[in-house]
């Protein structure tokens, strides 16, 4: 194969239809293995040939004793290409539970989404694919999961990152994998015959796990009997992924998602019992799924889909409806769907007199809350920034009996109350913050401001946005 044309038309048309104001920068995963040292020579040629900017990604997970000298490596090889190198060192302790392998995967991934460049290129080759259809298969995945890795991928903004990886996804982000047609062998070939130096990470000889298994034991195996077993397992993960597109089209029409404000933030983001009440069993299931790809959320296997639908659908009117599913959680309220992860929505107690300061910042991180609340100055709306420099501005969480009015021709409300009327769900009013004025409550995130705090016209006030992480 002629892998520098190879790579040329599948980057260059993607490429070349990004906006103006796009940072022309592709960011490299850079492992040190065979294939992400070869895709790191094409991407080098062809990013000097197209005006483009290269930089790569080391992650230092921190498990193999050759760890920091596989980081040397990789720091020697892009510094011979004039590329630059970051190391990201993450710590894969707290993850271990869902499995080394899993933990790693994701730490590197979020490791790549926190990084600036808009453009995100992986080294993914065919026998990737292969191996990522047959294990997807074996853990009994759908037609989604079947559909193992497309070449082009958009991650959106506020995806979820491992906590451990500080910085978050401002914008969306484009993932390419321009190796997935192309055998592992072929790689090896270009790098040798390129005098390419590369690392063999010991782990991959240990069949204990799974990938390793098929790759050392059983397609070995395939490969005597189906020789163009990569090929034709390549061809059934893009015939999955028409049908996925397919399912999804159709979930775009069960759920009248046009209907929808789709640039609200997706913490935001609603389903309808209604809709699923309609629909068949198989429906409603592909309905569910959509919606938790739609969040970036983790798709529950058959099983917990069934329970699921079973439940937001049947459940008694005044039933608490809530299943738990790898940390997340799925509850009903007044004939809505919410999903969140459990750490957000539902962490551990925050302290009684829990209170922060507001003094006068653009944006007031509150991770106890899992969110961040943003001021806005605009004029002649929101809340007088004049009223709000008399006293001490403070975030808190409602302690009972507080009282608020929303409008001058209204009498005083409890808070217990406009938050029914609001239909906020119970399980997120504990966790909603107040915005006080010294002992005065002035505001109530996405219900209410006092009505003596409204600015005048031509007055400078303060929006307040108040959004999860």
């Amino acid at each position: 194969m002629d892998l520098q044309l190879h790579v040329q038309n599948i980057l260059t048309p993607i490429l070349s239809a990004a906006p103006p104001h796009a940072n022309r920068t592709i960011l490299l995963g850079l492992s040190g293995g065979v294939d992400s040292i070869a895709l790191l020579n094409l991407l080098h040629q062809w990013a000097l040939k197209n005006s483009w900017s290269l930089r790569a990604l080391h992650v230092h997970h921190g498990i193999s004793p050759h760890a920091d000298s596989w980081a040397a490596f990789c720091a020697d090889s892009c510094k011979k290409l004039n590329v630059p190198l970051q190391v990201e060192r993450v710590n894969i302790a707290p993850l271990r539970a869902m499995g080394v392998e899993a933990a790693a995967r994701q730490l590197r991934h979020a490791a790549l989404l926190s990084q600036s460049a808009d453009y995100i290129v992986l080294a993914h080759h065919q026998d990737d694919q292969a191996e990522t259809l047959l294990l997807q298969l074996l853990r009994g995945a759908g037609v989604r999961g079947a559909a193992a890795m497309p070449v082009v991928k958009q991650v959106m903004a506020k995806q979820t990152i491992v906590k451990q990886i500080v910085r978050k996804m401002t914008h969306t982000k484009i993932l390419l994998r321009p190796l997935l047609d192309v055998p592992r062998n072929e790689l090896v070939k270009y790098a040798q015959a390129h005098g390419l130096q590369w690392i063999e990470d010991e782990s991959n000889a240990d069949d204990r796990y799974p990938r390793n298994f098929l790759r050392h034991r059983v397609l070995p195996i395939l490969e005597a009997r189906f020789p163009a077993y990569r090929a034709t397992l390549s061809r059934s993960a893009r015939n999955f992924a028409e049908a996925s597109e397919l399912l999804d089209e159709l979930a775009l029409q069960d759920w009248a998602l046009q209907d929808l404000n789709q640039h609200a933030p997706v913490n935001k983001a609603i389903l309808e019992v209604s809709r699923l009440s309609k629909l068949s069993s198989a429906r409603g299931k592909n309905l569910l799924r959509y919606f938790f790809s739609r969040l970036n959320v983790p798709i529950p296997d058959s099983t917990q889909l069934e329970e699921m639908l079973h439940q937001l659908c049947y459940a008694r009117s005044d039933a608490a409806v809530c299943v738990n599913f790898g940390g997340w959680q799925v509850r009903r309220y007044r004939g809505k769907v919410y999903v969140a992860p459990m750490q957000l929505a539902w962490a551990e107690n925050v302290a009684e007199n829990f209170c922060v300061t507001w003094r006068g910042e653009s944006s007031l991180p509150i991770p106890q809350l899992g969110g961040t609340l943003h001021f806005q100055s605009v004029s002649g709306q929101g809340i007088s920034l004049q009223k709000l420099q008399l006293k001490p501005v403070t975030v808190r969480l409602r302690r009972g009996a507080e009282r608020i009015r929303p409008h001058a021709q209204r009498p005083t409300r409890t808070l217990k109350n406009l938050l029914q009327e609001h239909a906020i769900p119970p399980w997120q009013r504990d966790r909603l913050p107040l915005l006080f004025c010294g002992e005065e409550l002035v505001w109530v995130a996405g219900v209410a401001i006092a009505e003596n705090y409204w600015s005048e016209p031509g007055e400078t006030g303060m929006q307040l946005v108040w959004n999860l992480d």
